[in-house]
């Protein structure tokens, strides 16, 4: 009878029907942003920088600023959602700011490159967060069919994520990067036009509503808070534009702060002033807390190391593709397509793995699921780094390394990211719980910080379309076997300090 009690409204397959219209939008959503992803690095190496004879260097800058506040962005969006708009009004403001965003990098023109990031910026940032929160707002407390409705969303999340750089990527191969990026901000619109068929059939009933009348019309500076909003977001993205634009003098050693552009520094002043409120949060909390606290921020730092390796497929793995991997099947924008197939192919499995093991009495606790993941990323880059012996005369190496690389890494992520996010709200005190969750998400956020330095690093000094060969392999080759030692010796420090982890986590599994 309590199962009953908690199902209401019109339901499709045993879920609430709203599941599946937010599940193909969020499906098109995804597919849009990865979609543009698998092109863009590319694009700017070849296109945007291709005269400057350190485009590789302004391309991982422009792009691990791009990933930064993409991500960063969710926080302040979710925000503004939770105190104003409500998940609807968010959602559909952020994928009409990411729809223009697409189309306008469709424009061949180099001058509004920056402003179409800056809208996908911002529009991320209200839609993102939202889309997701909602899903879990379709069912009442103590719904035990949450966690599989959840399942369902984040499959299609990698649908998604897996068809649009196989379309886009064919698309930009064929015709030209702009209707690849085209194709993407369709995808885009496809996505509103589901969310709203959704609204229009009722099927989230009172769901997604603003918080109230009263938040929608109180005004600030005389103006209505529900017109302010989309009013600002349409003026941070110059200002975003900007900031991401501010790699070239970075180019010429006339910055400031050295080979930090104002995102870096903007999201180190960020770091300390999050490192400080910790602090003081720790100072006030009880013993019980800390030990928690202390496991929850172990958690997020693994877990933004692991991300910074990771995120590497949108710009060194792509190029690596491009540069140095016999491909024949597909081309660099597609190879972002092997993550997602992994996760759709083995994302059941090992669910069932973890199920199978717990009936046993021996599902690993958090801690050591964590170190198995980074263990794995580093032998995936291990995999890259031995590839470099089997390179053929024009320093090419056989597509069957990347393919298992990325089967690698997809395993690692699929021991690690599902639970990470689970864990942070048991670990947290009830009363920080939602400050937690923001600093969980700027992890991503700092990744491509991560990103950005690694790319830099392994940034190849040229200009022209066909750089490639061994002078390229030979840059590729020497950082895989650092990141690989990094990622292992990561993992290895995860599982000596697992036991005490598993201490301090108490009756938390």
């Amino acid at each position: 009878m309590s199962e009953i009690k908690n199902i209401e409204g019109p339901q499709m397959l045993g879920h609430p029907k709203g599941l599946f219209y937010l599940f193909f939008a969020e499906l098109w959503e995804r597919f849009s942003f990865y979609g543009m992803r698998a092109l863009l690095t590319l694009y700017m190496v070849n296109v945007v920088f291709e005269a400057l004879v350190t485009r590789d260097f302004a391309a991982a800058a422009v792009y691990s600023s791009y990933g930064s506040l993409v991500y960063a962005s969710t926080v302040v969006g979710g925000r503004i959602s939770d105190k104003i708009l409500g998940f609807r009004k968010s959602i559909f403001l952020g994928g009409i700011l990411m729809a223009l965003g697409h189309f306008v990098l469709a424009i061949e023109s180099d001058m509004t490159f920056f402003l179409a990031l800056a809208l996908i910026v911002v529009g991320n940032g209200f839609f993102k967060p939202n889309i997701s929160t909602f899903v879990g707002s379709l069912y009442k407390d103590g719904d035990t069919r949450k966690d599989s409705g959840f399942t369902i969303f984040y499959m299609g999340i990698n649908i998604g994520g897996f068809a649009a750089p196989l379309l886009c990527g064919w698309l930009g191969r064929e015709y030209g990067w702009h209707y690849g990026f085209g194709l993407a901000g369709i995808g885009m619109l496809a996505g509103l036009i589901f969310f709203w068929s959704g609204i229009k059939a009722g099927v989230f009933m009172d769901k997604g509503l603003p918080p109230s009348e009263e938040a929608l019309n109180k005004t600030v500076l005389g103006i209505k808070q529900k017109v302010l909003v989309p009013i600002l977001a349409c003026i941070a993205a110059p200002i975003i534009a900007l900031m991401l634009a501010s790699y070239e003098p970075l180019l010429n050693g006339e910055s400031f702060f050295g080979d930090q552009n104002i995102v870096n520094v903007l999201f180190k002043g960020i770091g300390i002033v999050i490192l400080l409120y910790m602090g003081y949060i720790l100072y006030q909390a009880s013993l019980e807390e800390r030990k928690k606290l202390a496991v929850a921020l172990f958690i997020t730092l693994f877990m933004t190391v692991f991300w910074g390796f990771h995120e590497l497929s949108g710009s060194v793995i792509t190029l690596f593709a491009d540069r140095n991997v016999n491909l024949s099947i597909i081309d660099a924008a597609q190879t972002n397509a092997l993550n997602s197939m992994f996760i759709i192919i083995l994302s059941i499995p090992i669910s069932l793995l973890w199920t199978y093991l717990a009936r046993k009495k021996n599902n690993p606790r958090t801690p050591y699921k964590f170190g198995m993941g980074l263990l794995l990323a580093g032998i995936s880059f291990y995999v890259l780094a031995l590839s470099g012996g089997s390179a053929d005369e024009n320093g090419m190496v056989p597509f069957s390394y990347l393919l298992i690389m990325y089967f690698l890494l997809s395993v690692g992520e699929l021991f690690m990211s599902p639970v990470g996010l689970s864990k942070i709200t048991d670990l947290s005190p009830k009363r920080i719980v939602a400050f937690m969750m923001g600093i969980w998400f700027l992890s991503s956020a700092y990744a491509f910080q991560v990103v950005g330095f690694i790319g830099k690093k392994l940034a190849v000094e040229s200009t022209g379309s066909e750089v490639r060969g061994f002078a390229t392999l030979d840059v590729y080759i020497g950082g895989f076997e650092l990141i690989a030692q990094y990622a292992i010796g990561a993992g290895i420090i995860v599982f000596i300090l697992s036991p005490i982890l598993n201490r301090w986590m108490q009756n938390v599994h």
